[in-house]
């Protein structure tokens, strides 16, 4: 019975450990997703972010004056 569960183990851990094309179109899939989200992200919201850009950018310059 020990020999099994440490062989389970073992075969769990390869798995989570391997470097095939699975693995790499996970990470494609992830990447894509956030690189699409952070596009609609900052297409919806870009007026406000450069909004409270230049807000920063004038309180900055104002204390430096």
């Amino acid at each position: 019975m020990r020999k099994r569960l440490t062989t389970a183990l073992v075969k769990a851990g390869n798995v989570l450990t391997k470097r095939d094309g699975d693995q790499m179109t996970g990470w494609l899939i992830v990447v894509l997703v956030v690189v699409v989200v952070g596009a609609i992200f900052m297409t919806l919201y870009q007026g406000s972010i450069t909004d409270i850009w230049n807000s920063i950018v004038t309180k900055i310059t104002s204390l430096l004056n």
